[in-house]
């Protein structure tokens, strides 16, 4: 296959950005799509089969546009753009990047930062009730908690209610010390520390203490109506079928309900259904409801998290596939012993 030389420009100022720290993104480029690339006085010059070379040519200047936009350019950036690039989406991170939610208390834009993410958030604003499901680091507490944060700031929700089913991962609640709120506390930290992240600790203290931010364990929603409020339920995986549906009949007027979820890390009994699982089946042809599946594409963590999940999910599908096929060979050998047994 022929080589050909393609040229673009990457502005001196953002070089190091879009680069990486000792050229580390280019040469990551380089690897996946099989190209030479060569940096001088502004141009950057792609030497590689015609094909390749118009991917990584789209790819650099998908990093130089969100490096103009104030980007910091990450190796998730570049994996993602990468990604996108085969799928024959060349200008989707641009467009992604344009939604900003909202800021942190330090002035950081948060964004959605996948194609699943945006479609995550649009279904936010779209829908009453949305179920985000998929694996850790793909953003679906934080960016429920950014989408509830900005309602709440547009007076679109007169408070946040915040919650979790509070199940033990090898402790028993009784055995640690505190009170109760004490104990439950840990299972509720990482919706507190996005919540400092955004609002600041003064503004969230000042709200919680007027009744208009509340977090609290699943099990105090009992009994409630919950009217006008932004509510979010986190670690549905560990919800009964019951606790799931007490939860839900608890929407009031005016409200909007998140419910994210990771169906591979349950932490109930092994006997006991997961009230995500039966929401899912139940609900899924709900019109006012929305179901957005991220996956391991839209982890956005280190890349090692990207990584990791990816492993386990392939190692799930071949265990799932090895017990397919364990039942089926059972299900014969049942079968051929019932037929040499009629035939004594």
């Amino acid at each position: 296959m022929s080589i050909v030389e393609t040229i673009t420009a990457v502005p001196a100022e953002h070089e190091k950005n879009v680069f990486g720290q000792f050229d580390e993104h280019i040469k990551k480029i380089e690897k996946t799509f099989n190209v030479t690339v060569i940096s001088r006085d502004g141009a950057l010059k792609i030497l590689g089969n015609e094909t390749a070379a118009a991917k990584a040519k789209s790819v650099f200047n998908q990093l130089t546009e969100l490096s103009k936009r104030g980007n910091i350019i990450t190796q998730q950036n570049v994996d993602y753009a990468i990604s996108l690039s085969f799928d024959e989406k060349e200008e989707s991170l641009i467009e992604i990047d344009k939604d900003c939610i909202c800021h942190t208390i330090n002035g950081k834009p948060i964004k959605p930062k996948t194609l699943g993410q945006k479609q995550y958030v649009d279904a936010i604003r779209e829908k009453m009730i949305v179920f985000g499901i998929g694996p850790a680091g793909t953003g679906k507490t934080y960016l429920a908690m950014a989408m509830g944060i900005q309602a709440f700031k547009n007076d679109e929700v007169s408070r946040i209610i915040l919650t979790r089913p509070a199940i033990e991962a090898g402790e028993k609640l009784g055995f640690l010390p505190g009170d109760l709120q004490s104990k439950v506390d840990p299972y509720l930290r990482p919706l507190y520390d996005a919540l400092y992240q955004i609002m600041g600790p003064e503004n969230y203290l000042k709200n919680m203490e007027k009744g208009l931010i509340e977090v609290a364990p699943l099990a105090y929603m009992r009994g409630r109506t919950l009217d006008n409020a932004f509510i979010i339920l986190d670690e549905a995986q560990n919800t009964t079928p019951a606790q799931m549906k007490m939860f839900l009949t608890r929407i009031g007027f005016g409200s909007k309900v998140i419910v994210t979820g990771d169906l591979t890390q349950k932490d109930l009994p092994s006997d006991v259904q997961s009230g995500l699982d039966v929401a899912v089946k139940v609900l899924g042809k709900v019109e006012e409801v929305g179901f957005c599946n991220l996956t391991s594409k839209d982890v956005v963590r280190h890349p090692l998290v990207q990584k990791i999940v990816k492993a386990y999910e392939e190692f799930e599908k071949k265990a799932a596939a090895r017990d397919k096929t364990s039942r089926q060979d059972r299900g014969r050998r049942d079968i051929n012993a019932r037929r040499r047994g009629g035939g004594h």
